[in-house]
């Protein structure tokens, strides 16, 4: 064989290589909420593409919020613009499931997950939380993120307040009766922070009731469940934050600033500020977590936030590396570092052990707060009919409207009870 034929020949098998690396090539589209959460996303999804270098991560500009990113999926569903990967919160999940699936877009994850052998999905996932993607009966989503209200405290402004930190008050109660030691607007200083009015979802909203013993809707989803007394006491309650826990009716963002500036003594949110608000207090004082307060203590909940991931993709090829994709974001890797940077509960069960995030607790307790009030945690109520967020915009501007003194608590109460019933036949 002469060497022009061999070089022929080795080129052609040169291409051939390069044409078949870049036919294994898969790039999956990939959609999740909340901007800021791109602290986390974009590292992990670099470390996975070193790991997985034939699959390339390419994320769509992220949606502000939940609420939002439901909006899009649905206009996406529409027009037949899916993503292959989708973050969904585990209040929207169940309606964004119900709807996808009558139009034949979803996919369940059961098939894939049954394929790795029943000890990986033991050693990996807790029943409680995998039940957060199920939908009718079937799994749509497994967990990446998951939060439950928290308590944030300047521990020195509740010293001043003549209150040892250890002796941080469980209920409302005695945290309204705290608040308002520590308010003092002379030194610009306010008492609490809980920003149910101006909060993206119903989260906050629903915790108070569940807390107390209530529920968003009824056992069977068809109607809501806190026209009664627990839903009264829940407006009564968002008016005294403001009446007598020094509340400011600020953005919750501004909240959170103003909390790390030490201009807030008492701060309700979700943990995966823990990361950025230790930021903002930089060592100015003494901060701490608690738990979030309940009353009934028998029956009181309070609700799991957080989102799934979701799989969407219909190529065979794509749906393997997806599954890749999913598999490594909830593993215990991908969750060290989520907790780590956020304050999240890890979703992983073997996330919490030795070899991975159990020295951090060690180091750094506030960031274990959510982890020992799990065995509190129940699911995200949302609403049938795909109007759940209508509904908490319009909830939201009435809360608004009883905080600020516009409307008694009683005629607030009413109007939600109204509006959301109109919203719930009119879907």
């Amino acid at each position: 064989m002469n060497t022009s034929r061999r070089t022929f020949i080795a080129a052609a098998a040169l291409l051939a290589t390069g044409f078949s690396a870049r036919a294994q090539q898969v790039t999956l589209d990939v959609l999740y909420c909340f901007p800021s959460f791109a602290r986390f996303h974009e590292p992990l999804a670099a470390e996975f593409m070193k790991r997985n270098p034939e699959i390339k991560i390419q994320f769509r500009a992220p949606s502000p919020s939940y609420d939002e990113g439901h909006q899009t999926m649905v206009r996406s569903a529409l027009t037949n613009q899916l993503p292959d990967v989708y973050y969904s919160g585990f209040h929207l999940l169940p309606e964004l499931a119900r709807t996808l699936t009558k139009r034949g877009q979803t996919i369940p994850l059961e098939p894939f997950l049954a394929k790795e052998g029943a000890d990986f999905k033991t050693a990996n996932y807790l029943d409680g939380l995998a039940s957060l993607g199920a939908v009718d009966g079937k799994l749509y989503g497994l967990p990446v993120n998951a939060s439950n209200p928290i308590v944030y405290f300047n521990a020195d402004l509740v010293k001043k307040a003549g209150i040892d930190p250890k002796d941080f008050p469980t209920t409302f109660e005695g945290i309204i009766a705290l608040a308002k030691k520590i308010n003092d607007p002379a030194a610009g200083i306010n008492g609490m922070a809980y920003d149910v009015h101006g909060w993206p979802d119903g989260w906050l909203f629903e915790a108070a009731i569940t807390q107390a013993g209530g529920k968003l809707i009824n056992d069977e989803g068809t109607d809501i469940a806190f026209d009664g007394p627990v839903g009264l006491e829940t407006m009564k309650l968002f008016r005294r934050f403001v009446t007598e826990g020094g509340m400011q009716l600020i953005d919750w963002e501004q909240s959170r600033q103003q909390f790390g500036a030490g201009k807030i003594g008492i701060f309700f949110s979700t943990p995966a500020h823990l990361t950025q608000v230790t930021g903002f207090v930089g060592g100015k004082f003494d901060f701490r977590t608690a738990k979030f307060p309940i009353a009934d203590q028998k029956n009181g909940r309070i609700p799991t936030g957080g989102n799934g991931v979701m799989m969407f993709t219909k190529d065979d090829v794509k749906q393997k590396a997806a599954w890749e994709f999913i598999k490594f974001m909830t593993g215990p890797d991908a969750q060290k570092v989520i907790v780590e940077m956020t304050g999240y509960l890890p979703t992983n069960a073997r996330a919490s052990g030795p070899e991975f995030l159990g020295p951090f607790y060690e180091k750094n307790p506030n960031y274990k707060t959510p982890v020992t009030q799990a065995d509190r945690a129940g699911p995200w109520g949302a609403y049938s009919g795909g109007n759940t967020v209508r509904i908490w915009r319009a909830q939201r501007d009435v809360i608004g409207q009883v905080m600020r003194g516009d409307k008694t608590p009683e005629q607030g109460h009413a109007d939600v009870v109204k509006a959301t019933r109109d919203m719930l036949k009119g879907s």
